[in-house]
């Protein structure tokens, strides 16, 4: 009879709480799909079995079990970390503080604990019990009998099991298990046909395996009813008269029986002889309840945790990874503070909306955040880093606000202030639907958007930058304004009159601009500060040509520097044509407004 020796890897799996734990002799990985949708992935080396005890038949079948099922109850624990995050309940920070307990391990003990009496009264005591009450029925003496009671009780284990594991695939969170133990299956069976790893080609593999845990399960009670048949003949008096004697010798053969399980598994998962199929037929039916037809996205996951132990069995370089988790608020909000405080800035603001912009929550409700997640945490500290680095706030989070509206902002364009909103509001007071109106030296468009918005009026803007013309454009489109765009030096291609013409233009002097803010002379457009040798270039230009583009008794609203109030008004007194001059102060009290009423 010829043998087909199988190939048969050194990997294999578990199912998680909506991921997959693979597990070689080096290394395990452990890869779940979190509630983003992202696959986070944790990796550890473990030692190599390499003890005598390890190396014995039947006795490192009994280790492996052990470790086996330690290793499950950890990684379900675990992967319940990260698909279920949560902080800490009161209740386990009282134990940790209190009595050093950790919580984690104390679940680990607990669920060993619930697990062996589960055990052994599904299929132990429960068995045992069904048998002695069917034989009474029957009314068929046990003594003289034991090989055919210990038959009958391996048949109630397997219904029992049989029934168990249909009960719980009838739970949702089961059933998705189910399936990435399928996922588990179809990855292993993949990589040992030699295809890709890939999820379509996994999804092609079969769902079943002669190494599975459920297989494993069903040589158990098959190897426990020969064990016991075989323990029975080396009483002089019959076990099985004695319930409670047969539970306890029972319980005491269960770890050779898993021994002697495991070798069987080992062995019958090496060999494919024909002859050896029967064996293998009853745990490959068995798989039909426990593994289910996964979806591509679970493929993913188990080839993720797949490939991370492949390449750490094969690399001993490769560094251990662990789960991002996620983090309690304060301890973000400190980080991000410190990181802050170490670059010398030190207001508390500027963390607030650095967290307001990542966590896309209002400021007032930021006291209501617990914990962070890991994306929003890697976006927070990057943007903490950003500013420590001297870029500007609003740089650092690409917008601000203006005047209630969200105004994008680039490098391309000056950086909206607060005080420039007395501006605007101040063209807006002068304007009506009916009346059109131009915004000079746009830049970001934050003007032009909040002057169209409030007032209705028929909105142009202009400025001589191409990047910041776009900057602009996308901003009146997020906001909903109606804008015209024209790409113009001043007034150089500007057509039309005007009922008012807003600006707010360069003012700074060009040797003043070396000493400004290193984040606003070495960050922000030098176009939009540089306003000549005197600061007062700009203001002489609108002077000029302004009253070519104003109706009759339209308005000038200009922004003015500090101490710029006199000498703007002395450059528009040089012009008749413009009256009712007027200087307003901002929300500061700076003097900050220049307006101006052209007569014609």
């Amino acid at each position: 009879m010829k043998e087909n020796k199988k190939q048969c890897l050194t990997i294999g799996g578990q199912a998680v709480l909506e991921g997959v734990m693979m597990r070689g002799r080096k290394s395990m990985a452990i890869a779940v799909r979190d509630e983003g949708g992202n696959i986070r992935l944790e990796t550890k080396r473990l030692k190599e079995p390499n003890s005598l005890w390890h190396k014995i038949p039947v006795i490192r079948g009994v280790l492996s079990f052990v470790s086996t099922m330690v290793c499950g109850i950890e990684t379900l624990m675990r992967s319940a970390e990260v698909f279920g995050e949560s902080e800490p309940s009161k209740f386990e920070k009282w134990l940790a503080e209190k009595f050093k307990i950790n919580i984690m391990s104390a679940v680990i003990a607990v669920s060993m604990l619930l697990g062996i009496g589960l055990a052994v009264a599904l299929f132990i005591l429960l068995p045992a019990f069904l048998t002695d009450m069917f034989f009474w029925l029957l009314d068929v003496p046990r003594t003289g009998n034991e090989v055919w009671y210990s038959l009958t009780s391996g048949a109630f284990k397997i219904l029992v099991l049989i029934g168990y594991l249909a009960a719980v695939s009838l739970i949702k969170d089961i059933r998705r298990t189910f399936m990435y133990h399928g996922a588990e299956h179809k990855t292993i069976a993949c990589y040992e046909s030699g295809l890709e790893l890939t999820a379509e080609n996994a999804s092609r593999c079969s769902k079943h395996h002669d190494r599975c845990g459920t297989t494993f399960l069903f040589y158990v009670i098959f190897v426990s009813v020969l064990v016991f048949i075989a323990v029975q003949a080396l009483f002089t008096v019959s076990v099985v008269e004695n319930y409670f004697l047969q539970v306890l010798i029972r319980i005491l053969i269960t770890p050779l029986v898993a021994g002697l399980a495991y070798e069987l598994l080992k062995f019958l998962a090496k060999h494919d002889l024909a002859i050896l199929r029967p064996l293998k037929w009853p745990g490959l039916a068995l798989q039909r309840l426990t593994t289910k037809e996964p979806t591509p996205d679970m493929l993913e996951v188990a080839i993720a945790a797949f490939k991370a132990v492949l390449e750490m069995e094969n690399d001993d370089a490769i560094a251990e990874v662990k789960f991002k988790v996620h983090k309690k608020f304060s301890e973000v909000y400190a980080e991000a503070k410190g990181i802050l405080s170490a670059a010398g800035i030190h207001e508390a603001a500027e963390a607030d909306w650095i967290f307001v912009h990542a966590l896309k929550v209002s400021r007032g409700k930021l006291n209501q955040v617990k914990a962070i997640s890991p994306e929003d945490y890697d976006k927070i500290i990057a943007l903490a880093r950003k500013r420590a680095e001297g870029q500007p706030l609003q740089y650092v989070l690409g917008e601000t606000e203006f005047c209630g509206y969200k105004i994008k902002v680039t490098k391309d364009v000056f950086i909206p202030r607060p005080d420039t909103e007395s501006v605007a509001e101040k063209a807006w007071s002068l304007l009506s639907r009916e009346n059109s109106a131009l915004d000079l030296c746009t830049g970001s468009g934050c003007i032009a958007i909040a002057v169209q918005k409030r007032s209705g009026c028929k909105m142009w803007a202009s400025d001589a930058s191409p990047a910041a013309l776009e900057v602009a454009r996308q901003n009146a489109e997020a906001n909903g304004a109606d804008i015209t765009f024209v790409e113009s030096d001043m007034f150089a291609e500007i057509t039309g009159r005007f009922d008012l013409i807003v600006c707010n233009p360069p003012y700074i002097k060009s040797s003043e601009i070396e000493k400004l803010d290193s984040d606003v002379k070495d960050c922000e457009p030098r176009i939009a500060l540089d306003g000549g040798e005197d600061g007062l270039r700009f203001y002489r230009i609108i002077a000029d040509q302004a009253r070519h583009f104003l109706n009759p008794g339209g308005w000038l609203v200009l922004e003015i520097g500090e101490r710029q109030a006199e000498q703007v008004e002395a450059i528009f007194a040089e012009y008749n044509e413009y009256k009712d001059t007027a200087i307003y102060n901002d929300l500061s009290g700076n003097e900050r407004i220049f307006t101006a009423r052209f007569i014609g």
